[in-house]
């Protein structure tokens, strides 16, 4: 889950929620995929971040019995191939997509431990396989990846409220077109610009549910899963427009 200390407490957006953002905001890219392939790249980012295990341990909870926001958890091994084994039922497309995810964010964890190793292994093997049997060169995967890639960072800062002030710019990622996108806000009321604009609309508008904690301490995860159920729950919406 992603966690956002607020003056009143926390703010609690699953990282479910964030995917489905994420696949918002690249339904509003023009098209550039026959339709089975833009509909498979749309699930793909809105189901990366399923299969996440129950809560168990110190899962939910810091040390000091904060909730813990997702950066703070090791790489589950477990809930990555929950993950792919999930995308299969979907089809080749969508476990290519889903696969390459999981390499662009664990790659980087390989020699810690021989199971992790196999599983990135695996993870370019199939890749491989599957862009074969699609008869897909690299390139085609690379550009649509990139798209999803994109719109998982974008969605993040949002969620994240990684905006910065005072009108800077952030880097997003770099698109599947092959620019560099940049994200700012202008104005601290004023819509969210996107530079270049990627968009097919001059304007839109993107939201996610989060929920809303006062409490700021938990004894464990048992208090902390209660809390979540009963807290309030309000809509974050943000408005994007060309600059």
């Amino acid at each position: 889950m992603i966690v956002n200390h607020t003056p009143a407490g926390w703010q609690i957006i699953y990282q479910q929620a964030h995917a489905l953002l994420a696949a918002q905001l690249l339904h509003q890219w023009p098209p550039f995929l026959p339709l089975d392939q833009w509909v498979g790249l749309l699930a793909a980012a809105a189901q990366h971040d399923d299969e996440q295990a129950d809560w168990t341990g110190h899962y939910g909870l810091t040390l000091a019995g904060a909730p813990a926001n997702f950066t703070m958890k090791e790489f589950s091994l477990e809930q990555a191939t929950r993950l792919m084994n999930a995308a299969r039922f979907q089809g080749r497309w969508r476990s290519l997509l889903t696969s390459m995810h999981l390499s662009t964010l664990y790659e980087s964890l390989r020699g810690e431990k021989p199971e992790i190793d196999q599983f990135l292994d695996e993870q370019l093997a199939c890749q491989k396989t599957w862009r074969r049997e699609l008869k897909l060169k690299k390139a085609e995967a690379d550009q649509a990846y990139a798209l999803l890639h994109w719109c998982d960072r974008l969605s993040l800062i949002l969620c994240r409220q990684e905006l910065p002030e005072m009108g800077r710019a952030l880097e997003i990622h770099r698109g599947p077109d092959g620019y560099t996108h940049h994200v700012l806000r202008p104005t601290e009321d004023g819509p969210v610009q996107v530079q270049p604009w990627p968009f097919r609309e001059p304007q839109l508008a993107v939201s996610v549910e989060a929920s809303v904690l006062h409490q700021l301490q938990f004894r464990d995860d048992a208090e902390l899963a209660t809390a979540l159920r009963e807290a309030p729950i309000e809509t974050l919406r943000w408005e994007l427009a060309k600059g």
